[in-house]
């Protein structure tokens, strides 16, 4: 019962004993523990900050990121479209060309044959003529082959030169 109903001296040394037990704390414990959480509660605010200031980068970094996309889409569009242009530039150049040799390669060819049709012209006329002389000769070695036909042959020759 002495616990229930303290005695005035027990409740002293237990005063007393607290006391120093705090004092104790106090002197030794409890400035290391307030500086301790003093230090916890400064590097919890300044992480805190810190993610903060993280925070803030990744969404400048974001929007940044969202700025170059944009740029690059507009760059590669740009390049894209100037590809095609010059693309169709060269296709039309190439065309223009593959017409101007087409003509030159026609005009060429047709010179060609007009050439080998004037060969083939000159050589007809020149074996032409020459038959000509070879069936001319035959008939005139067949006609004046009797003296009386070349005595005839030669007053119709004769008549038919015109004298001016």
């Amino acid at each position: 019962m002495e616990l229930i109903k303290p005695d005035l001296g027990l409740l002293f040394w237990m005063i007393i004993s607290f006391g120093v037990v705090l004092f104790v704390l106090i002197k030794y414990a409890w400035g290391p523990i307030l500086r301790a959480l003093r230090d916890r509660e400064k590097s919890i605010s300044q992480s805190l900050s810190a993610a903060k200031k993280a925070k803030e980068e990744m969404a400048k970094i974001e929007f940044g990121n969202e700025q170059i996309t944009a740029l690059a889409k507009t760059e590669r569009e740009s390049l894209l479209k100037e590809a095609k242009e010059i693309k169709n530039q060269i296709i039309e150049e190439a065309r223009v060309e593959a017409k101007k040799e087409a003509s030159k390669i026609i005009e060429e060819a047709r010179k060609s044959v007009i050439h080998e049709k004037n060969l083939v012209i000159n050589e007809i006329k020149n074996q032409i003529a020459s038959l000509s002389i070879d069936i001319a000769e035959n008939i005139l070695k067949g006609q004046l082959a009797d003296k009386s036909k070349q005595k005839q042959l030669i007053e119709d020759l004769v008549k038919d030169i015109d004298l001016n």
